[in-house]
């Protein structure tokens, strides 16, 4: 839970927006940004796993011998590639929580407090 969520349980709407209200602020340029900023990091990142993962895949199917190179022990660099699924996973989720409590949820929550009418 963040400040932004505390604080958002203690404002109250002066008003409830109509269609046009949110067909203007799909419009604006806030929006805009909003929707460039969000855009901007995930499909990059998107594109960074697919391909990541597609080499993992391809490797594991056509490159029997490197994946099976032992690095220690038992361990070998399929295993190894296969962990760094998992642990890619969860940075870029990390990354994209800290990206969006800095530039995505700020942003939101100004507009939102436009379209509602909220008083800061």
């Amino acid at each position: 839970m963040t400040t932004a969520d505390l604080d958002a349980s203690a404002r109250q709407p002066e008003r409830t927006p109509d269609a046009q209200a949110f067909i203007d602020m799909q419009a604006s340029p806030e929006f805009q940004e909003l929707r460039h900023r969000l855009r901007s990091f995930v499909f990059p990142m998107t594109a960074f796993f697919l391909l990541w993962y597609v080499a993992y895949v391809l490797l594991g199917a056509y490159a029997h011998d490197f994946m099976a190179t032992k690095v220690f022990g038992n361990i070998n660099l399929g295993l190894l590639l296969g962990l760094g699924q998992f642990v890619t996973t969860f940075v870029i989720t990390g990354l994209y929580v800290r990206f969006a409590n800095r530039e995505l949820d700020p942003r939101a929550a100004a507009i939102r407090d436009e379209l509602e009418g909220v008083q800061s």
